[in-house]
């Protein structure tokens, strides 16, 4: 589990342009998704560094239709004190981060079965739960959004890179994951459980059948730096990489 990286993580956009300093990274089939379309600095920048990136996006995104602006830095660096406040003071960004967790299989606790609980892949016969239940979580930032996120559901129910888990509670559909495969490492992605079947025990269920489907890989996943699913992930032995800062700025 050595040298687990930001690196790791699935990048689900595409490099569109590159400086020594930063790279461009742009999604045309999901423009709303904004960890598909943003700059990542490779190196801190300076006020006036970031100045030069912001009007080169900002110029970018007014041309795609795009009305937000979100920049990430680099991995394990502080925001010095003076971009934190041309960020949020001069500019009006929202500050964040994300951690990285990752755990070899065998770590993950052992859990009791519960006959309420049945975690299935999606295959075919259960696809269409499996969008409804995805829509019901996106639908809360726009119908354009959950639309676009649906596609890309679509594409990779055909992907055997990707492995897509429904969990249902009683017989209906209450949460659900995408696996995302790589050569040493599996990433959880989009985990979450329905408000009215929460704290039922579902989230650590799907988590055990990523653990019981990739016991020869390294799972690996983003927590929100503010969140409590972190602590969560603590207790089941997960184990911190890293952390990285991001700003973003909705309806520019």
């Amino acid at each position: 589990m050595n040298n687990i990286s930001y690196k790791h993580i699935y990048e689900s956009g595409k490099i569109v342009k590159q400086t020594p300093q930063w790279i461009h990274i742009h999604n045309p089939e999901m423009l709303l998704q904004y960890d598909s379309n943003y700059i990542e600095f490779l190196s801190m920048p300076t006020k006036e560094e970031f100045s030069e990136a912001e009007a080169y996006l900002l110029n970018f995104h007014q041309k795609t239709g795009q009305n937000h602006l979100k920049f990430v830095f680099p991995e394990n660096e502080m925001l010095t004190k003076d971009l934190i406040e041309e960020l949020v003071s001069k500019k009006q960004y929202d500050i964040g981060f994300t951690e990285l967790y990752a755990i070899k299989p065998t770590q993950f606790p052992s859990i009791k079965t519960d006959p309420d609980i049945l975690i299935q892949k999606v295959e075919k016969e259960n696809f269409e739960d499996f969008l409804k239940l995805e829509y019901k979580q996106d639908i809360e930032y726009g119908e354009a959004f959950a639309k676009g996120k649906r596609n890309a559901y679509q594409q990779n129910q055909k992907d055997d890179s990707v492995i897509q888990v429904i969990a249902y509670y009683k017989g209906q559909p209450a949460g659900a994951l995408e696996l995302l495969l790589a050569e040493y490492t599996a990433e959880i992605d989009g985990l979450f459980v329905l408000e009215e079947f929460q704290r039922k025990g579902i989230a650590t269920r799907l988590q055990k059948f990523v653990m019981d489907c990739c016991s020869d890989k390294t799972v690996i996943l983003l927590a929100d730096g503010d969140d409590t699913p972190k602590e969560m992930y603590k207790k089941q032995n997960y184990t911190f990489q890293g952390f990285q800062y991001e700003s973003l700025k909705e309806k520019f």
